[in-house]
């Protein structure tokens, strides 16, 4: 039999298109971007390189938790995605990069809030639409 935060990890995979998993207690969800990716002139489809991760945890009586979410953008997707995640109240918290002397130019975009994980889950799927694959 699933426990409830095993079927609620489902239902926010669902939405968000991604793979769940509960670990300690977190919902993890993850899902990889379609790039056609190379570091140092190698090919990569490492998951380290183009993820797409969620977590949510610490659920309150209210259905509250905290939400995290970590994706790979290319620059040309960075200004509409943080738009589209401020215009529904996601707390945008880092921009930077992982790697060197990769093509195209990856960035990587850490983003949260503290609200029911089904209504995060909602406004990632819709932000996410800004980006190319």
């Amino acid at each position: 039999m699933l426990s409830t935060l095993q079927r609620l990890c489902n239902r926010f995979a669902r939405i968000v298109q991604g793979q769940p998993l509960v670990v300690n207690g977190v919902c993890f969800v993850q899902k990889f971007r379609n790039i056609r990716a190379t570091i140092l002139g190698r090919r990569t489809r490492s998951p380290l390189v183009l993820p797409t991760f969620f977590t949510f945890e610490s659920i309150d009586r209210k259905g509250r938790a905290l939400n995290l979410g970590e994706t790979v953008i290319l620059q040309e997707e960075i200004n509409p995605f943080i738009s589209a995640l401020r215009r529904r109240g996601i707390i945008v918290t880092a921009l930077h990069n992982h790697w060197l002397f990769e093509r195209p130019r990856l960035m990587y975009i850490h983003f949260e809030s503290v609200e029911n994980p089904i209504v995060f889950a909602r406004k990632v799927a819709e932000a996410l639409k800004v980006l190319k694959n």
